[in-house]
Parts: C-alpha cells; structure tokens; sequence
C-alpha cells in the first residue's frame, strides 16, 4: 500500500507539465564542484556551485542520470555515468585506501561507454583530459582543499561555455532514455535471460525486478526503504533478496523518486520528534499544500514564498476559521526515521482528505487555550514536544512519544498518557506551566473525557471557568490567587511561593496550603493597610475560589495534577491581563 501510494504519486507528478520530478532514468542530485575543461581536455578551472537562495547557502541541483546502490565490499566497483564523487574522479582522498580502487573503476568505467556516448564532444574532452594528465591539474588549483574537506563531494565536468554540465547534455540523457526503452522491449520479448523475471508486487505487470532497491537520504542517513539482506535467515521458499519483495525497475524507480522527492520538499515534509512526516494526497488538494502549516512554525522573511499570504493561512488555522476541505480523495501520511539496516517505518496513516482535515482542525481546536497577546499563538509539533523536554532539546522528548502523539492527530485518538505524564513532569521541574504545556494537558485533558463518554466532569474550557469546581482545578486557581497576594504586598519580591512549593502543592496539597494559607493572612493584613480596595478584591477572590473546597486532598491523581496546572494557568492569565478595580 505505500510502495503502491508513492507510486501514484510520482506519476501524477510526472504527468504535470509544471512539475520538476525526476524523469525515469534520472535524479536531482546536488554537485559541489565543476571541473571546467576545453574540447581537447585542457583544464580550464575548478568551480564551486555554491548559490544564495533566500538566507540560505546551497550546491546547485541537477538532473543527472541516476545513481546506483554500493553496498558491501566490492562497492567501489559501481560508478555512475559521467559523475560520482571526488573518490572516483580523482583517487582522493589518499589517506583512504579505497580511493585508488574507485578511480580505477571510473578510468574503466569510461573506457567501456558505447560509441555513441565517446562520439559526443563533451564525453570526448573527458577522455582526453585524462589521458593528458588533467588530475595533477586540478589538485593544484587553489579551491581543491576545500573539496577535500567536504565527506561526500560531488563532482563532473562542464565544457567552456556550456550553461550544462556533461552528463547533462542531450547526447548523454537521450542514451538514458534508449537504454530504459530497451529494457523494457526485451522484457517483454526475451524469456531465456540472466535478468530476474517475476510479477511486480506494486504494477501486477511481469518484468524486470530490481536487485536492490534505491535509497533515500533521511536525518543525514542514506537508507533503502526496501532492503533484505542475503543469507541471513529472512529466505522464505527459497527466495533471497529482492525476490523475497519483487518490484519492478520502473516501479521502484517510481516509489523512490516520489519518496525522495517528498522528503526534499519545503512544504509536504515536518520534523516530529525523531521520525521525518511526509504527507500528500491522491491527487493535488488544497490540503496537500496546506498541512504543513497545521505543524510547522510560523514563517519568516523569505523572498521565495508569499510570506503574508502565508501568515494569513497561519491566522486562518491557529484561529479556528481555516475552511476544511470537502474532497473524498485519499490523504496519506507516511512517518519514517533511519535504522541500522534500513529506513524504519513509524506510522501509516490513509483517511480522506476531508477526514484528515477535521482532524487537523480537533487538534487546534483541542489545544486552543488563553494566552497572552505578545506570545505567538501557533503551537506545531516541534514547540508541543520541546517543551515537554529537559532544556527544551529534541534529544529528551520521550522516546517514542512524538509518534505516538502523531497517531492520536491523524486518527482522532486519546493522546498517549505518557503525554500527560511528561507535562506535569517538566510543571514540577520549572515550578511553572508554561503556554505550551498548558495547551498540551487541556487537549489531553478533553480528548480522555470524550473518549471515556464522561458526562459528570466538565471539559476544560478555553479561559477561566468559575463554574468549574473540580478540586485540583480550583486549587490551581487558589495557589495562583495566593502567588498574587504575595507579591502585591511584597513588590519587588525576586522569589513567590512558585518557587519553592508548586511541585508539593499540586500533587500533595495537604502538606503545603495550610501553611500557604496562613501566611497568605499575613499579607493581606499588610494589603489592608496600604492598598484596602485591593484588599477587598482579594479577599472576595479567595472566598469564592475556597467555597467549594471543604479539605485539602492529601494527594492528586495525575489527572487532577495536570487539571491543578490548567487551573493555576487560567487564574494567573485572568490576574495579569485584567485590571482589578
């Protein structure tokens, strides 16, 4: 099914005249350096492809005849046509051992190109600038240290004058495109052949199966999402390797491209915690372009987007007015982090896009809580998660635990406890209930009560609830009243009662309000003497908020600790944003 998606997806890309997708044969691939040379293969210099692109420094991408999975110990065997990297151009670098075989495999690689290539003036001067010794040339030049720096540099040659590298030119991409038709005739015609014949798991069709299947750069990992290793107790009814999962070269090109070229795009791809999301729909909807922004920050400067048609998008979805698509097309989300042997699937999600997007919508909805105006109002996944983290770092969420929340998104679902658990952790740490944290636990807080059909507890709501008599609410709410109280005393206070009894108070009150209480009346008696309107309003404060609470509880469940949170929240926003009379 996502072998099959990705597919769909890549030919409805192929088939738009605006789309710049990789054709068959093909892939988009950065080049560091250029290696500038005349017809007769004198070097002319070694140029860098370095450009600006908005704030951004970036190698320019281009459409070169596509690589090939190197595996194993014989990897450096396999080079690719007319570009590879500085390993097998130029044998470096030296302190490699490998080096010396790769280049050995490219000068063979180039020997063996038909005739038809070797007649085309570019690949011609590539001969030539080799057999002229054009390497030492280009080891002088004053760039070539910074080439030597770089893990993996990508590398070709340009003539003098040509807007193209050579691999780009259209003798060479014409030969991509004979040789896949020729394939693909012979498939069809020759029955008695070397090559793998079976039927394609994702087409149907019979055809030529790929032996390995391509890989794809994710979190700064190169896997195959597709990989079975030989001989290693995965062989079932005598199949190895790729027959174990026949697909067909055009399909696996297809998947590929398609999965690669999602997980290079700006706007279908987020980070969620430590998998990569990448999602698209079964043929181009508004909501393909738009999901991104139910999870992503908000923008920034940047020349190459509408940035205020795109801050208008944000208001229309962290608001609550963004228009749900009404489409019965299928909307995909595919989650994926990188893994020993391959790329790990984390979570696979199908829904119709109209589905999906009043899902979207519940979970802005869920998370929608006061706050105040200077604060920016988008909560994506990535500020949700670090702020549930120690030092706020994408290193301590919870393993697991953005997953986990994205399933609850994508199908509607009770968030994860461990949500829950991690809030009211990092509360008690920070002796605070940050914005985030407090959207965090009132959506969880309203997805457990509706998944429970709970009609005798009241949902947590938006602002301040005076109607709310839950009692770890109502001694959040208290808690924060007393904060207010000390402080309006002791102006210039450099540490309140947060500081050192938050953790106690919200989950084992009996041990701390009574003592809070008392000396709650040693402020108000200096309130009363210095500020007597502020006084009453205090004092009519606490007497409503402490109505409902007879004892104080010698414990709180994790639920009540985190309805104590939302509590303390509400209460504190409502005293500094309104101003008392």
């Amino acid at each position: 099914m996502i072998l099959q998606a990705l597919k769909e997806y890549y030919d409805r890309k192929a088939a738009d005249p605006e789309s710049d997708i990789a054709p068959e044969g093909f892939e988009k691939k950065q080049i560091q350096f250029l290696v500038v040379i005349k017809p007769d293969g004198a070097f002319v210099n070694l140029e860098s492809t370095r450009e600006k692109v908005g704030e951004r420094i970036v190698y320019k991408q281009f459409l070169l005849p596509r690589s090939k999975t190197r595996t194993g110990g014989k990897s450096f065997q396999t080079t690719f046509l007319l570009w590879d990297h500085i390993g097998y151009l130029f044998g470096s670098p030296d302190s490699d051992p490998k080096s010396a075989k790769q280049h050995k495999t490219w000068l063979n690689s180039l020997k063996a190109l038909s005739d038809d290539l070797k007649c085309d003036e570019g690949v011609r001067a590539i001969l030539l600038f080799y057999e002229k010794g054009g390497v030492a040339a280009v080891q002088n030049h004053a760039l070539w240290p910074e080439c030597l720096k770089m893990l993996s540099c990508n590398m070709t040659f340009s003539l003098v004058g040509d807007t193209v590298p050579i691999p780009c030119r259209k003798v060479i991409q014409d030969h991509v495109h004979t040789t896949i038709s020729q394939a693909m005739t012979s498939n069809e015609e020759e029955q008695d052949t070397d090559k793998l014949l079976a039927h394609c798991l994702i087409t149907g069709n019979y055809g030529e199966i790929a032996r390995t299947h391509g890989r794809t750069p994710i979190d700064k990992d190169t896997k195959s999402l597709v990989a079975v290793q030989r001989n290693s107790g995965y062989d079932s009814f005598g199949k190895e390797q790729c027959l174990n999962a026949p697909v067909c070269k055009s399909a696996e090109f297809a998947y590929t491209t398609g999965l690669n070229t999602l997980l290079k795009s700006r706007g279908q791809k987020i980070r969620v915690g430590d998998a990569t999301a990448v999602f698209w729909s079964e043929k181009s909807s508004a909501l393909e372009k738009d999901a991104y922004f139910f999870f992503s920050e908000p923008p920034k400067d940047d020349p190459d987007r509408n940035t205020e048609a795109v801050r208008a998008l944000y208001a229309t979805i962290w608001n609550g007015t963004y228009v749900i698509p009404d489409e019965k097309q299928k909307f995909y989300v595919l989650g994926l982090s990188p893994n020993a042997a391959r790329i790990a699937v984390r979570f696979w999600h199908v829904a119709t896009v109209a589905e999906m997007g009043t899902r979207f919508k519940q979970h802005i909805s869920d998370l929608s809580i006061t706050h105040n105006a200077k604060i920016d109002s988008a909560l994506p996944m990535d500020r949700l998660l670090r702020s549930i983290a120690a030092q706020g770092k994408y290193d301590n969420i919870p393993p697991n635990l953005a997953g986990e929340v994205m399933r609850s998104i994508l199908e509607g679902l009770q968030y994860p406890a461990t949500l829950l658990q991690a809030a009211v952790r990092r509360n008690r740490a920070e002796q605070d209930v940050s914005y985030p944290r407090a959207a965090l636990i009132k959506a969880f807080l309203n997805r457990a009560m509706r998944s429970k059909n709970n009609n005798n507890e009241k949902e947590m709501t938006m602002c301040l609830d005076p109607e709310n008599i839950n009692i770890g609410y109502r001694l959040g709410r208290l808690f924060a009243v007393l904060e207010k109280i000390q402080t309006e005393a002791n102006p210039g206070l450099n540490a309140t009662i947060r500081d050192r009894f938050f953790g106690a108070a919200s989950s084992t009150p009996v041990t701390v309000f009574a003592n809070l209480m008392r000396l709650s009346n040693h402020h108000l008696s200096k309130l009363e003497k210095e500020k007597h309107g502020l006084f009453i309003t205090r004092k009519r404060m606490l007497g409503e908020i402490m109505y409902c609470i007879k004892d104080f509880p010698p414990h709180l469940t994790l639920e009540d600790q985190g309805r104590f949170a939302i509590g303390y929240y509400h209460q504190t926003q409502y005293l500094w944003t309104k101003k008392d009379k």
